[in-house]
């Protein structure tokens, strides 16, 4: 396993958020539904995100990198475990559904080390074969997963949040406190048993 390389090539990508990739790195990931949280909140992060960002032109240093999640992935992260929205992962039904797509292609396109399906997001950690992009992966996901459980709940309409969070994995020391993360996620959020499916490879059980 490889950590992020600042000195390597890095390929940039955007949508509404930036997206670092570099080969063979793991990823901590984050995806959520699309009523996960209150409109509100989302323009006011917006207009901050927007701000942050003219201040800093890309590319962005790793000091930079860094504070951008602490100001924005963390907070979104705070919020989601509040609970907002409609949470139907919360329903052992819907998260089997989740977790079936993102086994689907474990081995091939990617390797998945550890995830955690919570009421209404996902994290994961995972790394991508050098054939496959990270928007690519995480596009199946959503759209395998949407159709199915709209048509489950009798509604249309976005499911998933149309962009993701997602971040290079630095150092072993990274790696370990992603790991410990995605494990105690549940816990922070006051979840009780059957309303978050956790998942651990031997490896995430190994260094976390």
């Amino acid at each position: 396993m490889k950590f992020f390389n600042p000195f390597e090539d890095i390929k940039v990508t955007r949508n509404h958020l930036p997206h670092w990739q570099q080969p063979g790195v793991p990823y901590f990931i984050t995806f959520r539904m699309a009523d996960s949280l209150p409109v509100g909140m989302l323009e006011e992060l917006e207009a901050e995100r927007l701000l942050w960002q003219q201040n800093h032109p890309p590319p962005l240093s790793p000091d930079e990198e860094a504070e951008y999640h602490k100001r924005f992935s963390a907070r979104v992260d705070q919020w989601l475990d509040q609970g907002h929205g409609s949470c139907v992962l919360r329903q052992t039904c819907y998260r089997l559904k989740i977790e079936e797509s993102l086994k689907f292609f474990d081995g091939q396109r990617y390797e998945m080390l550890s995830y955690v399906i919570m009421p209404n997001h996902v994290h994961g950690l995972l790394m991508i074969h050098p054939d496959w992009s990270l928007e690519k992966v995480i596009f199946t996901w959503k759209r395998r997963t949407a159709g199915v459980i709209n048509e489950s709940l009798g509604v249309t309409g976005p499911f998933w949040q149309r962009d993701y969070f997602d971040r290079l994995i630095r150092d072993g020391d990274h790696l370990r406190n992603v790991i410990r993360y995605i494990r105690r996620n549940p816990t922070k959020a006051s979840l009780k048993e059957g309303e978050f499916t956790l998942w651990e490879s031997a490896l995430a059980q190994a260094v976390g």
